[in-house]
């Protein structure tokens, strides 16, 4: 006979008393606390960098939910992380309005720079590349984001010179941003 471990994590001695606090704010909010799940999921995010399985475990607790619909909403949403990633996480836009304006050299040039594949973080883990299906930047192709900033036109020049001073500057490009 096969003996199934199962995996209990009490959200009180895992999340923060902000974090519940938070989390319970945006539940009291919502029409089911299953419905405050993603934001959940975005608190500990913003916390933590990512959302580790007992992150993940702690929240459905808090929220007396099923782990697997929360795993499946965590992982549906691509800018949830499920693993850990850099301090800067550049989603470069991989649609057809991209692919036609310059995506691959754009690409090219970032994964050269900063000697990284897709998934990968540098070394300084400074950077994590991703890539995501649409930005909402068709006309402005290609397009990158890094946090909450989003970088249009792109050039194999213009993505270098943003990510080079994003390292020199050792900040979050939020604040570089040229919206």
């Amino acid at each position: 006979m096969e003996i199934i471990k199962t995996v209990t994590i009490d959200y009180h001695h895992y999340l923060s008393a902000t974090e519940i606090a938070t989390i319970e704010h945006e539940a009291s909010i919502m029409e089911t606390r299953e419905a405050a799940g993603i934001e959940a999921l975005k608190v500990v995010q913003d916390n933590r960098g990512w959302v580790s399985d007992e992150s993940l475990y702690a929240i459905a607790d808090l929220l007396s939910m099923n782990v697997a619909e929360l795993e499946g909403v965590a992982t549906f949403y691509n800018l949830i992380y499920r693993h850990p990633v850099g301090q800067n996480v550049i989603h470069i836009c991989d649609s057809v309005s991209c692919h036609l304006t310059g995506y691959n050299q754009v690409l090219a040039a970032i994964k050269t720079h900063l000697n990284i594949e897709y998934g990968q973080t540098t070394s300084d883990k400074k950077f994590t590349l991703l890539s995501n299906v649409c930005l909402g930047g068709c006309d402005k192709a290609p397009v990158m984001m890094i946090g909450k900033a989003h970088y249009y036109h792109l050039t194999p020049t213009s993505v270098v010179d943003i990510l080079t001073k994003l390292s020199e500057q050792n900040v979050k490009l939020e604040e570089m941003s040229d919206e």
